[in-house]
């Protein structure tokens, strides 16, 4: 588990959207992270299946942890994803995200969701370094 002192954990520990909706940190550092997810029946679609916006912002927040391990306030700049197979109430998604690179104030991360081992999802996101946006803790 990551400090406290750590700024990806405290970034995700002011993350009320998320700790909401039960996502757990279990690691991030060095621009990697590692997050978990149990799909609950609120974030289910009509066809039964766990809303393509939960597994977004399931990698969306792993991306988050990742990118912010370095210290300056980053944001996301831009992401794509790929459903690749379907997740249902009661599984438990995993993401895993790791820095692919960065470029002064920018960089690149990829997140993988999965379920038992199968790939759910595939994220790449772009992060923006942004000044003046440190909150005083």
């Amino acid at each position: 588990m990551t400090s406290v002192q750590d700024p990806a954990q405290r970034m995700f520990a002011a993350d009320e959207a998320s700790q909401g909706l039960g996502i757990e940190l279990h690691e991030a550092g060095e621009g990697a992270a590692h997050l978990s997810m149990v799909v609950t029946a609120s974030m289910v679609n009509g066809h039964g299946l766990a809303h393509g916006g939960y597994i977004f912002l399931l990698a969306d927040t792993a991306f988050a942890c990742a990118c912010n391990s370095h210290g300056p306030t980053t944001v996301g700049a831009g992401a794509t994803v790929d459903f690749v197979a379907p997740a249902y109430e009661g599984d438990t998604l995993v993401a895993k995200a790791h820095e692919v690179g960065r470029f002064g104030r920018s960089g690149i991360y990829d997140v993988t969701v999965t379920r038992d081992e199968q790939v759910v999802a595939e994220f790449r996101g772009r992060s923006r370094g942004i000044r003046g946006m440190e909150k005083s803790a």
